[in-house]
């Protein structure tokens, strides 16, 4: 526990009812207190860091001139609610935030009334806020809506589909864009550029909000308290959409935060006194390393190769690509449908684009998968980050549904690999294969399997024997093959790495179905929809019948926690795996054991 007494004006507010009973002058030590506090907090547990400090003052002064709960405050970006969370009654939970049955790290509806609007990506508070006022004033209802939109968020195509809609209404909105310069990476863009613009005599962005519809306010230091309170009193009464621009710095109030905006977006635990020290020793090897070997490799080998993200740069890998390869690397900013449809058009003109994506992210892009890459059958490679379980991120960013939505889709080759080395094989066969491709890793660190240096392949839709049991067949999906491999030598069990989710391996099926009495299939995908899925139609297909014990992610959300708790919950850890396959199969199992 934080020592409160160390924090007297934070130490009296339980709620922002408490901060308006603050003099107005004694905001800025507030703000102060707070910014400390944060940094105590995230740097004892962890978590999203340089966005919260960098909205402090905005977080105090809102919550001060609008009354909320009544007035909706609507964040995008969840990774800047820090403040707002510690200002509406859950400062001294504030360090269990992203640990199994702490704070969720992102605004959810369940966990606060102040919580107007679960967000966890980005770019959704100006059409939710717009929404919320359009039923409020139906309802003859008077409220403040206040979205505030940073980190980024301003450059996806849904916050311009809102602000073009708002522009046309009557609704009394106030969009906030809280203008960092920064999303994870900096910002790219148009757009960016043009806010960069700020500073000339000549109104740039005014004119740009001011054409759609918004009276346009700023831009204005969001780190000077007076100021804003005095813009936020007025704009408070104001009728109509209004946009106000301030300008923060992400980090702010932290040397190390400021100087190192990237690396202090999400942090551990640290020393705040040293901040985060760099780990020394060989550091293990994780799934995005691979992707991030194989993509520069891959194309020093193939010059049609382009590397695509939607402002992942760090976290998906393309780092050393977009060094070593300027002009193939695209950032398109948070515009993750257009960066699927930005390869579809490469693919055209005869280009191997690689999209490099979270799990999570591909679901904003699904039309464009649907439509623009896989209904014409066009050459452009998926490499899915994240997939799966993601822990301590939460719902809102779990991997759970990529193999459900994409193994529908006609012409998808679907791969979900077991190793490193695997993962490495799976993108080059991906790369080669001549239409739409689909490789999904997990978040982190493999088996530690040696990667080779080659760009060799897979024959497609060939899976993998490990071993040759009795009775059972254990058909294991991706990352799951570890505790498959121990409980398969525990029974005496066959065991197969699947390596492919579309096509299956159907011959292999078919003969494991004439010489075993029930299979097990088992991913870190929805079980609805997934890879055991497609194992039940294929052997329905061919009028066979066998029993299955399907083993994957419950049809429900996942909670926050270590990837650890997430599967242990969900049964997919060793003892779950073992108690769900002795308590389906208990005769199989004993016989196994008996004639071992």
């Amino acid at each position: 526990m934080i020592d409160l007494s160390r924090f007297p004006h934070l130490a009296s507010i339980q709620s922002p009812a408490d901060l308006r009973c603050i003099p107005d002058d004694q905001l800025p030590t507030v703000a102060d207190e707070l910014r400390r506090y944060l940094i105590e907090a995230v740097a004892s547990s962890g978590g999203h860091f340089g966005a919260g400090l960098g909205v402090v003052e905005l977080t105090v002064a809102l919550h001060y001139v609008f009354d909320t709960p009544h007035d909706r405050l609507i964040w995008d970006v969840g990774h800047q609610c820090y403040p707002h969370k510690i200002l509406t009654g859950r400062r001294d939970r504030i360090t269990t935030i992203k640990k199994k049955g702490g704070l969720a790290p992102f605004p959810r509806r369940e966990e606060s009334e102040y919580d107007t609007f679960g967000v966890g990506h980005s770019s959704t508070s100006i059409s939710a806020a717009l929404g919320m006022a359009i039923a409020a004033q139906h309802k003859g209802e008077t409220r403040k809506f206040v979205a505030v939109i940073g980190d980024g968020a301003m450059t996806a195509g849904m916050a311009f589909e809102a602000l073009d809609h708002a522009g046309d209404l009557s609704a009394n909105l106030l969009v906030v864009l809280n203008d960092n310069g920064m999303s994870i990476s900096e910002n790219v863009g148009g757009l960016a550029k043009r806010l960069e613009k700020r500073d000339d005599s000549v109104a740039v962005p005014s004119t740009m909000f001011e054409e759609l519809g918004f009276h346009y306010t700023g831009p204005i230091d969001g780190h000077d308290v007076p100021k804003l309170l005095e813009v936020l009193h007025t704009l408070k009464d104001a009728k109509g959409p209004q946009l106000l621009h301030v300008i923060t710095t992400k980090g702010k109030g932290y040397a190390p935060a400021e100087q190192a905006q990237i690396e202090y977006h999400a942090v551990s635990p640290f020393d705040p006194q040293a901040g985060v020290v760099k780990k020394t020793g060989a550091a293990k090897l994780t799934y995005s390393d691979v992707f991030s070997d194989w993509l520069c490799d891959m194309a020093a080998a193939d010059a049609r190769l382009f590397g695509i993200t939607p402002a992942m740069r760090e976290g998906s890998g393309l780092v050393h690509f977009s060094q070593a390869y300027p002009d193939r690397y695209f950032d398109v900013a948070i515009a993750e449908p257009h960066a699927v449809t930005l390869a579809a058009g490469m693919a055209c003109e005869g280009a191997k684009p690689v999209v490099a994506i979270y799990s999570t992210f591909l679901q904003r892009a699904y039309d464009q998968a649907i439509h623009d890459v896989a209904l014409q059958n066009l050459d452009v490679t998926f490499a899915i980050d994240r997939a799966g379980v993601v822990g301590p991120d939460g719902a809102t960013h779990a991997g759970s549904f990529d193999l459900s939505f994409l193994r529908c889709l006609p012409n998808m080759l679907i791969m979900a690999p077991a190793d490193e080395d695997e993962c490495r094989l799976m993108l080059s066969t991906g790369f080669h294969h001549p239409g739409p491709a689909a490789i999904r890793y997990p978040r982190g660190g493999g088996p530690g399997v040696a990667v080779r240096k080659t760009l060799d392949t897979l024959p497609i839709g060939k899976a993998d024997v490990r071993r040759r049991g009795r009775r059972l067949a254990i058909l294991s999906f991706g990352a799951m093959l570890a505790p498959a491999t121990e409980i398969a030598t525990e029974i005496d069990a066959t065991l197969v790495n699947m390596r492919f989710v579309k096509p299956l391996d159907e011959t292999l099926l078919l003969e494991l179905a004439n010489n075993h009495d029930a299979f097990v299939t088992i991913e870190d995908n929805a079980i609805a929809g997934g890879a055991g899925s497609a194992v039940a139609e294929c052997l329905a297909a061919h009028g066979v019948t066998v029993p299955i014990l399907h083993l994957g992610l419950p049809d429900a959300y996942l909670e926050h926690g270590s990837r650890e708790e997430v599967l242990s919950k969900a049964g997919l850890d060793l003892p779950g795996i073992r108690k769900a396959i002795r308590g389906r199969f208990p005769q199989a199992v004993a016989l196994n054991l008996a004639s071992a």
